[in-house]
This record gives C-alpha cells, structure tokens and sequence, in this order.
C-alpha cells in the first residue's frame, strides 16, 4: 500500500463514510433482489417485475431535482435520516409476510417511499468526497468506495438470491433493516466540511451560508439552473447520450433479469447473474487508478467488448458460461465508472458538484427506469431470452458511437484533463 492510500486510510471521516457506504448498499442490495423476486414470484409476469423495478429507478430520473438541495442541507443530517427511514419501511414487510398479508400491492406501496429515502444518495456522495478528502487524493477516494460499493453489490446480489432460497423473504428483510442502523450510526459520526464557494458566503454574511429550509427553497430554481447551464454546449452532453442509451437497455435487462434466472436454475441463479454484474464492475473499478494515462475516449471504446461478452452470455447453453460473460460484460463500466467521477470533481466547481452530478445523473439515467418499464412488455411478446440478447445494443452503441466521433476518442487523460477540453466555460473566461 503506498504512502498516499495510507494517508487517505487515516482520514477518520472517510474510514466513517466507507463504512457507512459499504453497510447501506448491502440493505440496497438486499431489498432489490427481494423485491424483485418476490414480483415475480408472486405474479409470474414480467411486466409485473419491469414495473417494480422501474419504480426502484426513479431515483435516477429525479435526482436532479435533488442536487440543489445536496449543495445546500446539512449533508450529516440528510445522510443519517435517509437510512433511518429505509430502515423503519423494509421492517414493514417481514410483519406483512409473517401475517400472511404480503401482497404484490404492498411492495408498489413501499417500493416509492424506500426510493424517494435513498434519492438523494447518488449526488451526495460525489457532493461530499470533496469536503472530506483532499484533492490529490479524490481518485483513490473515488476507486475505493467503488470497489467497496460494487464489491458489496457483488456479495449480497449473489448471496441474496440463495438466501432467499434457504431462509425466505422475511429473514431477509429483517437482516435488511439492521445494515440501515448501522448505516446511520456510522453516518452519525462524519464531521463534513464547506465548499470553498460556501466558505466565501459565509466570510461575507450572506444568509445562505447557514441554510434553512426556506433558503434553499428560494434558491432551489436558480441552483437547479446552474446544474444545466454549466452543461450545457460541452462534450458532456454527448457523453450523457451514449450513457441514456447504455442506461435504456440496462434497465429493460433489469426488469427481465428475475425471469431469465428462472428460466436458468430459480433464485440462486438470479441472485449470481447479479453478483457477476457487481464482480464485472468491481473488476474495473479495481483497475480504473492504472487507467488514469489513457485518453478517456479509448477508455469508452471498451463498452463495445462488454457488448459482445453480453451477447454471449445470452447465446451459451452452460449456465456457468452465462454468469461468468455477463460479468465480463461490466468490467469496461467499471473502469469509466470510476474514472468519470473523478472527472466530475477535476473539470467542475466544487460548489457545483451535488448539482451537476444529479442534472447529469437524471438526463443519462432518466431511461433506466423507461427501459424497465418497456423490458417487461418487449419479454411478454418476444420472449425472456430474445428480449436479452437484444439489451446487448446499449454497451454496443457506446462503442460505435465513440468509434465515430474522433473528438470524442481524442478526448485527453482524466489525470491530465481541464475544463477547457470538455468545452466548460470557467469563471475567469
């Protein structure tokens, strides 16, 4: 380990917030694959799954309603209070299983509150790294809570479905609200610092450099349209593209994926296909700092050879072999995955960052919970499998796309990046 990731590991807030992440995407995981599968069980339809699922996605549609509030709420408190109310819903669904009373219409009824409670998670996280951890160590910052995060997702997703299969939903749903607690006393113990734009507010007087309620909400407009502005004319907006389409086929991919495991060996074969999804991304997370001196175009023409993985892990008749290239399939995400983050924190304003992360985040992921929904009624008419093999298109036109845009494969290195090659005006211009 070298000295800078000692000194990153030294970081008390961040070990706080490590943890804290590791725990809740083990109660994100665990209540997905539950939720799912309980869909499916209980309903036998796809477009039943398709429609959970998307409700489970909407977070991506609306976080950018939710960024001005990230770059302006006590971040502590937010952090703590969203785990605590997951916590206190997914509670309610061992007591319906245990009294009988567990129904395809409960889980669309706690399906909106657990996602509204987890909305504000994605653009906090990119919102606060920079408040807790210094700059020059914001790319190991970045690869470990992926790592630590896909890492998770990989062993609950796996493990979830085989836990479902032994011990039953309300087990799990118990175990489930216990890592929210968890989450939320470690959150507890972050101590979060100010952006330099809200250290300057506050040095002058300005209201909101204490925010309230009502100050965010005077400001929620004008905040909300800076997310955009700044955006608006860079290359981002073609890379947010490539993502919506990536982000389309995913989620229609999502919405099947409990029928396809079904078809492969039941719940634990589902619950692996998850778990290969979350090893593929850890995979290129773990190598994502090495990849740091390529041009960030060639990085993204590697979404073509995870298409072709995808593709295969469709066509094979070995269920192993489907697993394991399907996993494959997500090692490219992970490596830009990781890399765009901190692409995000080097080329924007710090005291941007919640907002531009959630306009970003809403306008490339605003089609997962669209590709759920459509997933669903596509699987019905042309079957589990052909509905699959068709959702190997959305890493594929990332590839094509990026092959056909010689701006975009010139695009430089993210260590060497500044605003000016991603055309983002600065305030000095």
């Amino acid at each position: 380990m070298s000295a800078l990731d000692r000194t990153l590991w030294r970081n008390a807030d961040f070990r706080r917030f490590f943890a804290g992440q590791f725990v809740t995407n083990a109660g994100d995981s665990l209540y997905t694959v539950a939720m799912l599968w309980l869909a499916f069980e209980l309903s036998s339809s796809t477009l039943v799954t398709g429609a959970l699922n998307a409700i489970l996605l909407l977070p991506w549609l609306l976080q950018v309603f939710a960024g001005p509030l990230v770059d302006r709420l006590p971040l502590e408190r937010v952090l703590v209070g969203s785990q605590v109310i997951q916590g206190a819903v997914v509670l309610f669904l061992p007591l319906a299983a245990a009294t009988g009373h567990l129904r395809v219409t409960i889980l669309f009824a706690v399906a909106p509150v657990l996602m509204l409670a987890s909305l504000l998670m994605a653009p906090m996280e990119t919102a606060l790294l920079p408040r807790i951890v210094d700059d020059e160590r914001l790319p190991g910052a970045n690869s470990a809570l992926s790592t630590v995060t896909l890492g998770l997702d990989m062993v609950f997703d796996a493990l979830g479905g085989i836990f479902l299969a032994v011990f039953g939903a309300t087990a799990l749903f118990l175990a489930d609200s216990a890592t929210f607690a968890a989450a939320a006393l470690l959150f507890a113990g972050i101590r979060i610092g100010t952006t330099s734009g809200a250290d300057e507010r506050a040095e002058s007087g300005d209201e909101t450099a204490g925010p309230t309620v009502r100050s965010v909400l005077r400001s929620y407009v004008s905040d909300l349209r800076d997310g955009i502005a700044v955006l608006r004319g860079t290359v981002f907006v073609e890379l947010i593209l490539m993502t919506a389409v990536a982000n389309f086929t995913t989620g229609m991919a999502l919405a099947i994926l409990p029928a396809f495991g079904d078809g492969l060996g039941g719940p634990a074969v589902y619950g692996l296909l998850l778990g290969a999804l979350g090893i593929g991304r850890l995979i290129g997370s773990l190598v994502s700092p090495w990849a740091e001196d390529v041009r960030y175009g060639r990085l993204l023409l590697g979404h073509g050879l995870g298409a072709c993985c995808w593709l295969a892990a469709v066509l094979v008749s070995s269920p192993v072999l489907t697993v394991v290239l399907f996993g494959l399939a997500w090692v490219p995400v992970g490596v830009s995955g990781v890399l765009t983050a901190t692409l995000n924190q080097r080329v924007f304003p710090a005291d941007l960052l919640g907002r531009v992360a959630a306009t970003k985040g809403t306008a490339s992921g605003a089609t997962l919970p669209l590709g759920s929904l459509i997933g669903g009624a596509v699987a019905a008419v042309l079957g589990t499998t052909t509905t699959m093999a068709l959702t190997a298109s959305g890493f594929a036109f990332t590839g094509v796309y990026v092959l056909l845009r010689p701006r975009l494969r010139r695009l430089p290195a993210v260590k060497a990046a500044e605003p000016d090659d991603f055309d983002i005006q600065t305030e000095t211009e």
